[in-house]
């Protein structure tokens, strides 16, 4: 299994705003050397369900940042550090919903 993963570095612009002007839209968000992961969950149809398995998630240590998406199954997880998947499992179990995969 394979994680889509990434290292980011931000760039310095001395504000929350991104290059192109906007805030929380991107790198000034992610720490030096953060990993971003995507995985896919099955069963989230809703905000709440989007709401539940990040909260659940974020609650992993060294989580940075959560987005998960209904419509697409997938859950985008910021985090200092690659995270043990077995911990991402239970907390989306946790949540009431199925990881199927890092995608």
């Amino acid at each position: 299994m394979t994680a889509e993963t990434t290292t980011e570095t931000p760039e310095a612009t001395g504000s929350c705003c991104s290059p192109g002007g906007s805030c929380h839209g991107g790198t000034a968000d992610i720490g030096l050397g953060a990993t971003t992961a995507v995985y896919e969950v099955k069963g989230m149809t809703c905000g709440h369900c989007e709401g539940a398995v990040s909260s659940e998630i974020s609650e992993i240590a060294g989580v940075i940042s959560v987005e998960a998406a209904a419509a697409t199954g997938r859950v985008t997880v910021v985090s200092e550090a690659p995270l043990d998947e077995a911990e991402v499992r239970a907390a989306v179990d946790e949540a009431g919903y199925e990881l199927v995969t890092q995608a």
